[in-house]
C-alpha cells in the first residue's frame, strides 16, 4: 500500500506537494530511483508542466515532502492561538481545500508558507548533494570583501538562486495556465513566499590566523532556520492587504485607497474571511467548540475571542511537571518532578453542534 501526506484532488497550484508521500516511505525512494514516468503519471491532479519536473527531478520529489513536513509545522505554529488553527491539513483535507478555495487572508498565507517550504527544502537538499542537478552555490567562489574586510568565499554555499527557481518553475505551473484574478492572486503569494526564505540569507564566517585571530576568513551564505521565515510571513499575514483586479484585467489595486498599494513582499486577498466560530464545511471551518483557550489573556486566544462569546467550560487536572531546579557545577540542571493541578478552560459548543446547513 502507498501511503501518501494528505492530497488535495482539486485544481491548486500545490497538487503534488500534497501528494507527496512521507520521506519515510519506501516506496517513494524505490519508485523515484526505479520508474519515475510512471510514479509520476499516477500523481493526481497535476499538470502537464509539473509531470515533466517530477520525471526530470525524481529524487527532488523526496525533498519536497520534507518541505511540506516543514511548513505544515509552521503554519499550525503561528495560527495555534486563531480560531482557524491550520489543523485541518489533519482533521480533514476537504475542509483545507475549502479554505483554499477563498481568496481569503489564510489562503494567501498558506500559498506564501508552501512556496517557501519548497525553496527551504529544495535548497537544503541542494547542499546536502542530493540532488543531481544542483549543488552549493557555484557563483560564490574566490575573495570577496565586506564591511570587515577582505575574506575568501568558502565552504558550502546555500544555492537559494536553484531553490527559488525549482519552486517558482514547479509550484507556480498550474496558476500560469489561468489568468482569471484568483490565479494573479496565488502567483503573487508564492513569489512572497519565495522572497521571505531568500530575505533570511545570512553570510557566516569562520576565522583562521594565530590563536584564532581573524587575519584570514572564509564564508559561506547559509539559511536561517525557517521559524524566521514563518514569522516573516505571520506579519505579513497580519498585514495582508484587500485588493480587486484594475480595470484591464493585469494586476491590483488596493480595495480602500486609505492603504498603501501592497509590494512585491506583501500578502495580497480578494475576500474576507469567515469568522471560523461554527462547523461550517463549506468555508474549511471546524469551529472552535473544544478549543482551550486563555481565561486571563486578552489576545485572540483569550476564552472570549476563541469560544465566540458561547463561554467555556473549566475542568481541573493534574500533571506532571519539573520544579525546585538547581544548577550544579559544572555543568548540569537537576529538577524534581512536582504534581500540579491546573484548570484547563475549553469553549463550549453552540446549541447546534453539527455542521452548519446552507440548504
Amino acid at each position: 500500500n502507498m501511503t501518501f501526506l494528505p492530497g488535495i484532488w482539486w485544481s491548486l497550484p500545490l497538487v503534488l506537494i500534497w501528494a507527496t508521500p512521507p520521506v519515510t516511505s519506501s516506496w517513494w525512494y524505490m519508485g523515484a530511483v526505479g520508474s519515475s514516468r510512471v510514479m509520476c503519471d499516477n500523481v493526481p491532479g497535476l499538470v502537464s508542466r509539473q509531470r515533466q519536473l517530477c520525471r526530470r527531478h525524481p529524487e527532488a520529489m523526496l525533498s519536497i515532502g520534507r518541505g511540506v513536513a516543514a511548513w505544515t509545522a509552521e503554519c499550525q505554529h503561528q495560527f495555534r492561538r486563531h480560531r482557524w488553527d491550520c489543523n485541518a491539513l489533519e482533521r480533514g483535507q476537504r475542509l483545507l481545500g475549502r479554505v483554499l478555495l477563498r481568496s481569503s487572508r489564510e489562503s494567501a498565507f498558506v500559498h506564501a508558507i508552501s512556496s517557501a517550504g519548497v525553496v527551504f527544502a529544495i535548497t537544503r537538499a541542494c547542499s546536502q548533494g542530493e540532488l543531481k542537478s544542483c549543488s552549493c552555490d557555484p557563483k560564490k567562489k574566490g575573495p570577496a570583501k565586506d564591511s570587515k574586510g577582505h575574506f575568501d568565499w568558502g565552504g558550502c554555499s546555500d544555492n537559494i538562486d536553484y531553490g527559488i527557481k525549482f519552486a517558482r518553475a514547479f509550484v507556480d505551473a498550474k496558476e500560469r495556465k489561468g489568468k482569471d484574478a484568483r490565479a494573479l492572486m496565488n502567483l503573487h503569494n508564492n513569489r512572497a513566499g519565495r522572497k521571505a526564505v531568500k530575505r533570511f540569507l545570512k553570510q557566516e564566517c569562520k576565522c583562521h590566523g594565530v590563536s584564532g585571530s581573524c587575519t584570514l576568513r572564509t564564508c559561506w551564505l547559509a539559511m536561517a532556520d525557517f521559524r524566521k521565515t514563518g514569522d516573516y510571513l505571520w506579519k505579513k499575514y497580519n498585514g495582508a492587504i484587500q485588493v480587486v483586479m484594475n480595470q484591464d484585467g493585469t494586476g491590483f489595486t488596493v480595495a480602500n485607497k486609505k492603504f498603501k498599494k501592497p509590494t512585491k513582499n506583501d500578502l495580497v486577498y480578494f475576500e474576507s474571511s469567515p469568522d471560523y466560530c461554527i462547523r461550517d464545511r463549506d468555508v474549511g471551518s471546524l469551529g472552535t467548540a473544544g478549543r482551550v483557550c486563555n481565561h486571563t489573556s486578552r489576545g485572540m486566544d483569550s476564552c472570549e475571542v476563541m469560544c465566540c462569546g458561547r463561554g467555556y467550560d473549566t475542568s481541573r487536572v493534574s500533571r506532571m511537571t519539573k520544579c525546585e531546579c538547581k544548577f550544579h557545577w559544572c555543568c548540569a540542571v537537576r529538577c524534581q518532578d512536582c504534581l500540579e493541578v491546573v484548570d484547563i478552560h475549553t469553549c463550549k459548543a453552540p446549541k447546534s453542534s453539527g455542521w452548519i446547513s446552507r440548504t
